[in-house]
C-alpha cells in the first residue's frame, strides 16, 4: 500500500514522508504483495489438495470410497480456502496496479474495507483449519466413548494428503495473519498522519 502522493480530497489523505518513511513505503508494499501471493498459492494448493484426496478401500466384498464431502470440516477448509485464494489474488492485483503506479491516494473508507476484509479472511482461515485438525485427530485416534473408528487405519493415504491440504492452508492462514498487520499498521497510520499537519497537503 501506498499513502505517497500529492493532495486530498474529503475522506482522503495524501502524506508526504522523508527518506526513511519512503524506504518504509516500498518495504511494506513489497512485504504485503510476498505475502498475498504466498497466501494465494497456498490456500490454493490446500484447495486442490483436499478436492482431490480419495481413496478406495475393498472391505471383503464391499468397496467403500473415502472423499473430502464425507467430513464437514473438509468440506468448510475447501469453501475457506477458495476464498481466501480468490480474495488474495484481488488484492495482489490491487498491491501490483499501486505498485505500477507508484503513488496511491489512499482514502480511510477504502483502508477500512481492506482491513474489515483481511481480518475476516484471518478468521475464517482459522476456524476452518482447527476444525480441520480436530476432525483429523479423530480420524487418527478415534473416539472410543462414541465408538468412532480410527478412519486413517483404513484410509492411510486419504488422511496424509488431507493433512498436507491442512498444513498448506495453515500456512495460507500465517501469510494472511501477516497481511492483517499490515494493513491495521497502513489503516492507523493515516490517522496519525492527520494530526501531524506539516505533513498533510491539501488540493482544492
Amino acid at each position: 500500500m501506498s499513502y505517497l502522493g500529492v493532495g486530498s480530497s474529503p475522506g482522503n489523505v495524501a502524506v508526504y514522508h522523508g527518506g526513511k518513511m519512503k524506504l518504509l513505503d516500498r518495504r511494506l508494499r513489497l512485504t504485503e504483495l510476498l505475502l498475498r501471493c504466498s497466501a494465494t498459492v497456498l490456500a490454493l494448493l490446500a484447495l486442490i489438495l483436499i478436492v482431490t484426496d480419495t481413496q478406495v478401500k475393498q472391505i471383503f466384498t464391499i468397496e467403500k470410497r473415502a472423499k473430502y464431502t464425507d467430513m464437514k470440516a473438509l468440506v468448510f477448509l475447501v469453501v475457506a480456502n477458495g476464498i481466501a485464494a480468490a480474495y488474495s489474488l484481488l488484492q495482489s492485483v490491487r498491491c501490483v496496479v499501486g505498485s505500477m503506479k507508484g503513488s496511491v491516494l489512499f482514502n480511510k473508507p477504502l483502508a477500512w474495507a481492506i482491513f474489515s476484509g483481511d481480518q475476516a479472511m484471518a478468521y475464517m482461515s482459522v476456524a476452518a483449519i482447527a476444525a480441520s485438525a480436530e476432525s483429523g485427530l479423530i480420524g487418527i485416534r478415534g473416539e472410543e466413548e462414541l465408538q468412532w473408528m480410527k478412519l486413517c487405519n483404513m484410509f492411510g493415504k486419504f488422511c496424509n494428503r488431507a493433512a498436507g491440504g491442512t498444513a498448506s492452508a495453515l500456512l495460507a492462514s500465517v501469510a494472511m495473519v501477516f497481511v492483517s498487520s499490515i494493513s491495521a499498521f497502513s489503516l492507523f497510520r493515516l490517522y496519525g498522519s492527520t494530526q501531524r499537519q506539516p505533513n498533510v497537503a491539501v488540493m482544492k
